[in-house]
């Protein structure tokens, strides 16, 4: 008896075809026109679509995240459904990964995809991407393993995969400790595993969250602003181990005196923040005023998790550090 996958449209560069009016490429394929191209589908899955959506990465919010969510929650919860494929655009795909990975609490694999290039491109991946998935979907040794996000016949971790080229095929990839595993001839093959899973519990989501990166001679403009605004968290890309310039620190302050959860993560692609320098804007200063350290996780991840944070009714501060803060 073969296997049922559900697998949630959403749009993105795997279902973009170039309009000619404009002679560039926009959401165009339905889900049915998609799954069309995936040769021989039904020797593995009976596949259940469902149309979410049709926007490109960019138009993804956190509030289309905690729909999607809600949605994967109530099939991953029907015991007729093996696992969730979700299709997406790339340039946001990761965000959304690790919001599922972080509210999403099942056994059940779910599986992330997209495509590098569009429908009208000669090597169009969103085929192949979508079969790798499904045949990872439906593996017993996915199990437990969180949101996945397999591309290019790579398996990574949602809470590791990054976006790391523009155009590449191979573009996703966890630069810190490699996949979990591959595609081999339509069989997934896993070399390692996940040890630690972050779950937060919550219903909704706070999108006042803001992004600022750091860099030579910034002040604390942007960060005073964001907080007049109304942000009610704010992460940090710092440079290096977790140091922001001197002419920060007063703005760092201001926020946090306001009320507004300030988090740190290193704008470096590979390496957690640590309070190892104790000189004006380093680790140890901004520690002591009260800022949570993000460990190893990129700005826009450590953002995703603070939405999720503040909706929640869980210590941000342990949220975020446990078991990455000694």
């Amino acid at each position: 008896m073969r296997k049922k996958v559900a697998i949630v449209f959403t749009g993105g560069t795997i279902s973009m075809k170039i309009d000619p009016k404009i002679s560039a490429a926009i959401p165009a394929l339905s889900g049915e026109q998609i799954m069309s191209m995936v040769a021989d589908i039904d020797k593995y899955a009976d596949i259940e679509p469902i149309e979410l959506a049709r926007i490109p990465g960019p138009h993804m919010s956190p509030e289309k995240m905690l729909e999607l969510s809600k949605l994967i929650k109530r099939l991953v919860a029907r015991d007729d459904i093996t696992g969730v494929v979700v299709t997406h655009g790339t340039d946001s795909l990761e965000e959304t990964a690790y919001f599922l990975d972080l509210s999403i609490n099942t056994y059940k694999p779910v599986i992330v995809v997209g495509a590098m290039r569009s429908n009208s491109e000669l090597g169009y991946d969103g085929a192949s991407n979508i079969s790798a998935a499904i045949c990872t979907v439906i593996s017993e040794e996915a199990k437990n393993k969180g949101v996945l996000v397999v591309m290019n016949n790579e398996v990574n971790a949602a809470n590791e995969v990054t976006k790391t080229h523009t155009l590449t095929l191979d573009t996703f990839k966890s630069l810190e400790f490699g996949p979990l595993g591959i595609v081999d001839n339509d069989e997934v093959i896993f070399y390692r595993d996940i040890t630690k899973h972050t779950y937060i519990e919550t219903d909704s989501v706070e999108s006042r969250v803001d992004l600022i990166k750091t860099a030579v001679g910034m002040d604390s403009r942007l960060i005073k602003y964001c907080v007049d605004t109304g942000a009610k968290g704010i992460v940090l890309e710092a440079m290096g181990r977790g140091n922001i310039p001197p002419l920060m620190v007063d703005g760092v302050k201001y926020a946090i005196e306001k009320g507004t959860v300030v988090v740190m993560v290193s704008r470096c692609h590979m390496g957690r923040v640590l309070d190892t320098y104790g000189y004006k804007g380093a680790g140890r200063e901004l520690r002591q005023a009260g800022v949570i350290f993000g460990g190893s996780l990129p700005g826009q991840k450590a953002r995703i998790k603070l939405m999720l944070a503040l909706a929640s009714k869980e210590n941000i501060k342990e949220v975020f550090e446990k078991d990455r803060y000694k």
